[in-house]
């Protein structure tokens, strides 16, 4: 066997189907075997790693050896890349997550996190590497250069006649050919593909599932495209936005909180599904389940709009009415902008404004990004007191604890943003602090620590009632709870499985998404349940009538949901650019990975099942929601909130 293997290895040809294997498992790992086709990207993929290969075999040298060695180990971590980040958001990595390392590595402080959300099958991109790099030294070895074999062998007359004659001759120039159109038929498919000059829908079809021209075509847009910048005309934006943001009319529920103490939590990756809900004969969520029957407004079809911020991306949202972007997170990419949001709005009416959170200040650049969003006091980890810790920093029954000890010295009203923590990736609690009895099937399991540690966060919302009620400030507080981001990801196959069991259907997006938005008003004397499709970006215009605050600028991207005409938000992670959730028929559309509408899914938010696919409605829907996501950026960009604000 020995023997057999070691002629094998002698054969430096088995490198070009280690490399169809190479770019089979890269595929696999990144979910898009299903759309693959002769005429999209195998023959693509294939054409350019194989030119990579025989490019640096030219000629023996050392720049050529280690150039190759550069070259090659830099695609093989790219792929590792797109394969890790596929496992969880389902995309392709872009050159804009580089500026996410400082927060990325924050989170991947803990190995655990990296163990629960990135799939390990992503390593197999690196099983060919050893064996490339062996057979690139053997089919290297003594190579001199295809001039060299023309010269060596060429004919003391040259004619016709003599090509059949010199067979050496004959076979290097047949040879030198063939390499040349190869590389030249690479060179221009890199060029159109991956440059895409004429801005055709079909060659950006192919860049969303290819991977050479994909990582090309990004760094032109993201870098290259970054140095340009075009004047704005800002009439015809608001003109747009006047087309395309969901309107509301009527005047419910306007005023119902005025002059009341508003406290606004952002509860970390808490979905929707377990809010009212039972597992192993006990409520998962017993202290959220009371409140929605007292003085509470539910929205029930309230949907994640993050951006590659994540966590950052919510709050930013919800706090400015802004939708974010899928090219770096706003807290960084927008961090100098004028803002009008939520924390801005309350300081004019005479409010306090702070936020609370139990993890570094420098965490996705809170401590900076919160100076211009308006927020006048940041108490993170390092101002409250390190007395119960569990995962990343302070638990939230202490956060809430101890943000209230501080809120009752301060002068009322006051608004107060708070971020929970317990309740993150990878969902480990203290086993003194867990509450759940799970079965032992799941005990262990990502989907029983998610309960357990989704357990613990609702214990706290009991806490902070009971903490405000022992300071006399519960009956003039507004409580507002929603979820940041989805804590069960069905990119994870196990979780999803395991999430199709407990909810007796598909766990798709329509579940995925769908986070809680909850409005505790004492006093209010009902309760209430809306349908209306929102997101977090949602969140500042329905806050701003409640509490009857007047937005003093244009670019607002939400609509308050109380008096919605419809129900309409563009989605971003996880599904992509594209994408939408609408009241019109309570359906989820999610654009296909090739970035066309043909390739999408339309979801019933109803019960999970699909739905037949309206090619017209959905790209008239897609379009707009693209529109959104493209408007807001440019508000973004030229900071056309400053034209409006002074603070």
């Amino acid at each position: 066997m020995k023997a057999i293997i070691k002629k094998l290895l002698a054969h430096y040809w088995l490198v070009y189907p280690v490399l169809i294997l190479k770019m089979f498992i890269y595929y696999w790992q990144t979910k898009r075997l299903d759309m693959l086709s002769i005429y999209d990207v195998p023959l693509l993929s294939l054409l350019f790693l194989f030119c990579v290969f025989e490019v640096f075999s030219f000629k023996e040298s050392k720049p050529r050896r280690y150039g190759f060695y550069v070259v090659y180990t830099l695609i093989t971590l790219i792929m590792l890349a797109d394969a890790a980040y596929s496992s969880y958001f389902g995309k392709y990595i872009s050159v804009n997550q580089l500026y996410q390392v400082t927060s990325l590595g924050q989170i991947a402080g803990d190995g655990n996190v990296i163990g629960a959300s990135v799939s390990p099958g992503c390593l197999l991109t690196l099983i060919d590497y050893p064996f490339v790099l062996y057979w690139y030294c053997l089919r290297n070895k003594g190579k001199k250069g295809m001039l060299d074999e023309l010269a060596k062998h060429w004919p003391a007359k040259l004619s016709f006649k003599s090509l059949w004659k010199e067979k050496k001759f004959t076979a290097s120039f047949i040879k030198s050919v063939f390499h040349i159109i190869i590389y030249i038929v690479t060179i221009c498919a890199w060029y159109y593909y991956g440059l895409n000059p004429q801005n055709l829908r079909s060659v950006q079809q192919v860049n969303h599932i290819e991977f050479f021209t994909y990582h090309t075509n990004d760094v032109v847009v993201n870098v290259v495209g970054k140095l340009k910048r075009s004047s704005v005309d800002e009439k015809a934006i608001q003109k747009k936005m006047k087309a395309i943001v969901p309107k509301s009319s009527g005047t419910a529920y306007k005023g119902v909180a005025k002059g009341k103490n508003l406290i606004l939590i952002q509860t970390e990756s808490f979905n929707n599904f377990v809010v009212g809900a039972t597992y192993n004969g006990q409520e998962i969520t017993p202290n959220l389940n009371k409140l929605l029957k007292n003085d509470t407004i539910y929205f029930n079809h309230f949907y994640s709009t993050t951006g590659v911020g994540n966590t950052a991306d919510a709050e930013f949202s919800a706090l400015n009415g802004l939708y974010p972007n899928d090219i770096r997170e706003c807290y960084r990419m927008y961090v100098d902008n004028t803002y009008n949001g939520l924390p801005w709005m309350f300081r004019e009416n005479g409010y306090s404004a702070l936020a609370f959170h139990g993890y570094v200040k420098t965490f996705w650049n809170r401590s900076e990004a919160y100076k211009n969003q308006g927020f006048q006091h940041y108490y993170s980890e390092e101002e409250l007191k390190k007395t119960q810790i569990s995962g990343f920093g302070i638990t939230d029954k202490e956060m809430f604890r101890q943000a209230v000890d501080i809120l009752k010295t301060k002068k009322q009203p006051f608004f107060s943003f708070m971020i929970t923590l317990t309740n993150h990736i990878p969902y480990e609690l203290d086993q003194s602090l867990a509450s759940l009895k799970l079965k032992s099937s799941d005990e262990g399991s990502t989907f029983g620590n998610y309960l357990q540690t989704v357990r613990y966060t609702d214990e706290a919302f009991g806490k902070l009632i009971e903490y405000l009620k022992e300071n006399d400030m519960y009956d003039n507080t507004v409580i507002a709870i929603y979820g940041d981001h989805q804590g069960m990801n069905k990119e994870t196959p196990s979780v999803r499985w395991k999430m199709t069991d407990f909810l007796g259907k598909e766990y798709d997006y329509d579940e995925m998404l769908n986070v809680p938005f909850i409005i505790h008003v004492p006093g209010l004397n009902e309760s209430k349940v809306v349908d209306t499709v929102g997101g977090e970006v949602d969140i500042m215009p329905t806050i701003a009538n409640l509490m009857d605050l007047d937005t003093k600028q244009p670019y607002v991207f939400g609509h308050d949901l109380l008096n919605a005409d419809e129900g309409f938000i563009a989605q971003i992670s996880y599904v992509g650019e594209g994408s939408f959730i609408t009241s019109d028929d309570n359906m989820l559309f999610t654009i296909g990975k090739d970035g066309t509408v043909e390739s999408g899914r339309l979801i019933s938010l109803l019960d999970g099942s699909r739905k037949n696919l309206n090619k017209k409605l959905c790209q008239k829907y897609s379009d707009r929601a693209q529109s959104l996501i493209d408007t807001c950026k440019e508000v973004l960009d030229n900071n056309l909130i400053a034209n409006y604000i002074t603070h």
